[in-house]
């Protein structure tokens, strides 16, 4: 019996002392940890409570718990949502313009990557790498400026170079087809360097005796692209398309508001600026939380349909 106690009591040291020494080695790690952890709750899960604004009276001075839940049994805003004809038109072209994004500034990255890595000479390598992600660092708000100057029809840089080849002024910005076009062309022009960065990491995980091996068995150098580094790629590519198609529903606002004027707003009114124009300018809170609740669902929805559609083809997801 005293043997038993002894070895009980043991024990407890040693689990004391372990837990001591791993406090010691790694107690540091959970106090850095403690800044973020604060923030995600505070700014993040907190503020989640107001979810409910969805589900109630349009409300802001009262506290949240005091507002009377909304008519038909908490629904109002939501049917109020969908028989708004501008709320219509915003899901339309935030699915449009979402999807032109994925499937035309999608593989831009891949490409440029492909090229990047292709490339024997480093210092050019550097240089260019370097001038087609600086693009990332400007604001929209700079942009839509330089686009403005650049892209205006009567004295934008570019029509006059048109006009002086006997091209017709073009309305890259007056026009709604033309407007979505240089929207997505911007949006191109601005991220498709940055992303590369991802895909030229996951590059240097390929071995280099795959390489040889393809050439040692005469692959030329598309092939050697085609079935060695693309298959590579692969699961990275899985990934970041499973969390693109997952805010396939979600919009910028900077982006289409900064690019919009009265000419095309009938592509440019996203969900972003309806809630933006319905919510903070027209007062009507509970409105845009339920549009923005619409959209959070419709976007794990998503998520989860593509992911599942990863693993059945055979690719690990992302989770």
């Amino acid at each position: 019996m005293k043997k038993s106690q002894a070895a009980v009591s043991n024990r407890r040291s040693l689990r004391r002392l372990s837990w001591s020494n791993y406090m010691k080695r790694y107690g540091t790690l959970y106090l850095l940890l403690l800044l973020p952890m604060a923030f995600f709750i505070v700014f993040r899960y907190l503020p989640m409570a107001y979810i409910t604004m969805a589900f109630k009276q349009n409300n802001i001075i009262k506290p949240l718990f005091e507002v009377p839940w909304a008519k038909n049994n908490g629904m109002e805003w939501f049917i109020k949502a969908f028989k708004n004809r501008d709320f219509l038109f915003a899901i339309k072209n935030t699915i449009t313009l979402n999807l032109l994004d994925l499937v035309v500034g999608f593989p831009a990255p891949i490409l440029i990557a492909l090229l990047l890595n292709e490339l024997t000479h480093n210092g050019f390598k550097r240089v260019t790498q370097t001038i087609i992600y600086l693009p990332h660092f400007l604001s929209w708000i700079i942009i839509s400026g330089l686009a403005l100057r650049l892209l205006a029809p009567t004295d934008g840089l570019i029509n006059i170079l048109l006009a002086k080849v006997g091209i017709e002024p073009i309305p890259f910005l007056n026009k709604p087809n033309w407007w979505t076009g240089t929207y997505v062309a911007l949006g191109i022009w601005k991220e498709a360097g940055w992303n590369t960065i991802i895909y030229l990491a996951a590059m240097t995980s390929i071995s280099p005796e795959l390489y040889e091996a393809a050439a040692v068995d005469g692959a030329n150098r598309l092939r050697r692209i085609w079935h060695v580094t693309l298959p590579g790629l692969r699961s990275t590519i899985i990934t970041l398309l499973i969390m693109n198609l997952g805010r396939i529903l979600g919009s910028e606002f900077d982006r289409p508001y900064a690019l919009s004027n009265k000419l095309v707003t009938s592509a440019s009114n996203v969900i972003s600026i309806f809630v933006y124009q319905n919510g903070i300018k027209g007062s009507q809170f509970s409105l845009t939380t339920a549009v923005g609740l619409f959209q959070s669902v419709i976007g794990v929805f998503f998520l989860l349909g593509a992911n599942k559609l990863a693993k059945n083809f055979g690719e690990r997801g992302v989770w």
